[in-house]
């Protein structure tokens, strides 16, 4: 909304020779100032909704059943505009085999389908079957992307993908980076050193930012070490004062999943319902609208 040129107005009505209108009241001036000020705040708010879920390579807890095409439907069925996903299956050789509904592209095109036209993978295990890592899935152009490998020992392999999405209107754009930490706690915290040296190094301090992911901080030290080294804060921390509870799915004990944000603000953060995620993968999803 633009607000009245006030010398154009006084021009136009010199040269129409009307009589001289009353004044404008001063409060009703400040009102009509006021409101304008809001329409035009409202014109530069962003939201978008973002999901993060572990889908544990598309099998069921322990593996007892491939359930990718109904993860799919689930995951759409959430409508969210940038979904974090963790234990992505790049390429396997023998699944296609075993599984009749096993799709034919990596696991993150799937998914993506015609829903979200961007996409990322960043592959962090590679083993002779196969790979897996993380994914971003984005209805906004995905201009530049990269993964970070933050292993530290022994096979488990760990990484950042860092994200950088277009909005529309928008000149600044949006960083997201998807997570999956270590179970070993000396390696998480590690981990979570380099993610404050890639914000650093990586993300202007003016840009919006989601950090999304699997962070297996069970023994929640994520939440001191992130606020103090980038600035982030965790949204459910925002809303409820604590991490959700989100493993395992059928009955979480464990708060491993997290949104933090820095230049952004989290709104109604929820856990998705048990049913139908329960069964779909280990962990329970999470969703949040974040205004930019």
């Amino acid at each position: 909304m633009n607000l009245p040129e006030s010398l154009d107005v006084g021009t136009e009505v010199k040269k129409s020779h009307t009589a001289p209108q009353e004044p404008v009241p001063p409060a009703v001036d400040a009102d009509v100032r006021a409101e304008a000020q809001r329409a035009l705040a409202a014109a530069k708010t962003f939201f978008i909704k973002v999901l993060t879920v572990n889908i544990h390579k598309g099998f069921t807890f322990f593996n007892r059943k491939f359930i990718l095409p109904e993860l799919r439907e689930a995951v759409r069925k959430i409508g969210a505009d940038v979904v974090f996903l963790q234990e992505v299956t790049g390429s396997h050789t023998q699944h296609g085999d075993k599984f009749d509904n096993y799709p034919d592209t990596p696991h993150y095109e799937f998914l993506a389908d015609s829903i979200w036209p961007e996409f990322a993978y960043g592959r962090n295990a590679v083993y002779d079957k196969g790979d897996h890592g993380n994914a971003v899935m984005s209805k906004f152009p995905i201009v530049h992307f990269e993964n970070h490998d933050v292993s530290i020992s022994g096979p488990e392999r760990r990484g950042l993908l860092h994200c950088e999405l277009a909005l529309p209107g928008r000149s600044v754009n949006l960083h997201a980076i998807c997570v999956h930490l270590s179970l070993t706690e000396t390696h998480r915290t590690q981990q979570m050193d380099m993610l404050c040296q890639l914000i650093a190094a990586k993300v202007p301090t003016q840009a919006p930012l989601v950090v999304a992911g699997d962070f297996n901080d069970w023994r929640h030290r994520a939440k001191t070490q992130l606020a103090v080294g980038a600035g982030l804060r965790e949204v459910f921390v925002q809303a409820h004062g604590q991490p959700a509870r989100t493993f395992p799915a059928r009955k979480p004990l464990l708060r491993l999943d997290r949104i933090y944000v820095r230049n952004a603000m989290g709104h109604k953060p929820v856990v998705l319902p048990h049913k139908p995620w329960s069964h779909l993968s280990d962990h329970a999803p999470l969703a949040a609208e974040i205004e930019l």
